[in-house]
C-alpha cells in the first residue's frame, strides 16, 4: 500500500472521532500514563479535530496502583519497605473502602535494581517488601486485598514475602478471612519449560546455570507450600507471575485472577472501548508472553468484541507478522527511530512521533489499514 492511496482513502477525515489510548507501561522508559501522554499529543498533532482520551492501563504490573488510583479514587497509603536485594524503597498501596490495592513491583521490580540485573540479582532478588505492604494492608483492616504481579526482580516464590508475614503457616493464618486476590500478567505455572524460572528468569539476569539452579529451589519451596495448603498449585495458571510469587498467594488461599481483566472491570475499560472509533494501546515488547493474558493482547480481544480497530503500538515486536496479526496492526519505535537505542533514550517524542505519522494517515472508521 502506498502513501498515495492512503491520503485518498482518507475520506474519515472529514470528521472528528473518538480514539481512546491505552497503554501499558513501556518497560523502564515509560510509565503507562506517560506513554498514553505521548501518544495521545502525537494523534493530535497529525488529527487535530479527533477526540482523544487518555485512559492509560495495568496488567498487575508497574503502575497497577496509579491507573486504578486514577480511576476509583481512594487513599494512598505510603511507606517504606525492603526492596529486591535489600535497600529500603518507598513504596504506596492503595486503600479504597475495605480494600487494599497492593503493586508487588513496587517492592520488588526489576527497576529498582541498582544495576542490570545478572545472575547474582537474579538467585538473590526477594520479595520481602511485597509481604510488607501486605502487613501493612491487613493492619489497616482491609479484608479484600488485590495484589498486582508483573515487573518483578525475584525468582524466590514468594518466600522473602512468606518470611515478612512470619512464615508460611502465619501467613495463611493472617489472610485466612481475607478475599486474597493475585492479579497476574500471564497464566505460567510455578516450574517446567513454561515456568517462573525458564521463561522469566533470563530476562532477570539468570544465565543457563542460574535458570537450573532457580528451578531447582523452587521445586523444593513448591513441596512445602503444597503440603501446607494441602493441595496441589504448581502447575496452578499463575502460579509462576512475579518469579512464583503467584504461588505463595494461591498457597495462602489466593485466587488468581487476569490483571488486565481486573483493570477493565474496576475501570469500565470496555465501555470506554464501545463508545470509540479506535482504539491505541502498546507496550514495551511485543512477544510471545503478550499472547499470554497480558495487556496488549487483553485490550485488543475486547476491541475486537465491539468491533472497533485497534492500533498497537511498542516499543520493539519480536513476533512474526503471522503472530502479530492476532493482537492488530503493529508500528514499532524500533523501526520508526531507526534503532533500539534511538528507540529507548528518546522514547517519549519518538512515540509522539510515530503517533503523529499514524494519525496523518489514518483513513477513520471504515477506511483502509495503514500498512508501514
Amino acid at each position: 500500500m502506498t502513501d498515495g492511496e492512503l491520503g485518498a482513502a482518507g475520506t474519515g477525515r472529514s470528521r472528528g472521532c473518538r480514539v481512546v489510548v491505552m497503554p501499558d507501561s513501556f518497560g523502564g522508559t515509560l510509565d503507562a500514563a506517560a506513554a498514553a501522554a505521548a501518544i495521545g499529543a502525537g494523534w493530535q498533532t497529525g488529527r487535530p479535530h479527533d477526540t482523544v482520551v487518555l485512559a492509560p492501563q495495568s496488567d498487575g504490573g508497574p503502575g497497577f496502583v496509579e491507573v486504578l488510583a486514577a480511576s476509583l479514587g481512594g487513599e494512598h497509603r505510603n511507606l517504606t519497605v525492603e526492596g529486591p536485594l535489600g535497600d529500603p524503597v518507598g513504596a504506596s498501596w492503595l486503600r479504597r473502602d475495605a480494600t487494599a490495592y497492593v503493586e508487588a513491583a513496587q517492592a520488588c521490580g526489576l527497576p529498582l535494581l541498582p544495576e542490570p540485573p545478572d545472575p547474582h540479582s537474579a538467585w538473590s532478588a526477594s520479595t520481602a517488601g511485597v509481604g510488607e505492604l501486605i502487613s501493612a494492608a491487613v493492619a489497616a483492616g482491609c479484608r479484600r486485598i488485590v495484589v498486582g504481579l508483573g515487573g518483578s526482580a525475584t525468582t524466590d516464590g514468594g518466600r522473602g514475602a512468606a518470611a515478612r508475614l512470619g512464615g508460611l503457616a502465619a501467613a495463611r493464618r493472617l489472610l485466612r478471612d481475607v478475599d486474597l486476590v493475585a492479579a497476574t500478567d500471564v497464566d505460567n505455572p510455578l516450574l517446567g519449560p513454561g515456568g517462573a524460572a525458564a521463561v522469566f528468569g533470563p530476562q532477570k539476569g539468570a544465565d543457563a546455570a542460574t535458570v537450573a539452579r532457580l528451578e531447582e529451589r523452587l521445586a523444593g519451596w513448591a513441596d512445602h507450600l503444597e503440603a501446607t495448603a494441602g493441595h496441589d498449585l504448581r502447575d496452578e495458571p499463575g502460579a509462576g507471575a512475579a518469579g512464583g510469587l503467584g504461588a505463595f498467594l494461591l498457597a495462602c488461599g489466593g485466587r488468581r485472577t487476569s490483571g488486565a481483566q481486573l483493570v477493565a472491570a474496576e475501570t469500565h475499560r470496555r465501555d470506554q472501548i464501545a463508545a470509540a472509533d479506535l482504539v491505541i494501546t502498546g507496550e514495551g515488547r511485543l512477544d510471545a508472553q503478550t499472547l499470554c493474558g497480558k495487556l496488549v493482547a487483553v485490550v485488543a480481544e475486547e476491541a475486537a468484541a465491539a468491533a472497533v480497530p485497534v492500533l498497537v503500538l511498542v516499543g520493539q515486536t519480536l513476533l512474526t507478522a503471522a503472530d502479530s496479526a492476532a493482537v492488530g496492526e503493529v508500528h514499532s519505535l524500533v523501526h520508526h527511530a531507526g534503532s533500539l537505542a534511538a528507540a529507548m533514550t528518546d522514547a517519549g517524542p519518538q512515540l509522539t512521533g510515530l503517533a503523529a505519522r499514524l494519525a496523518a494517515r489514518w483513513a477513520g472508521p471504515g477506511g483502509v489499514a495503514l500498512g508501514e
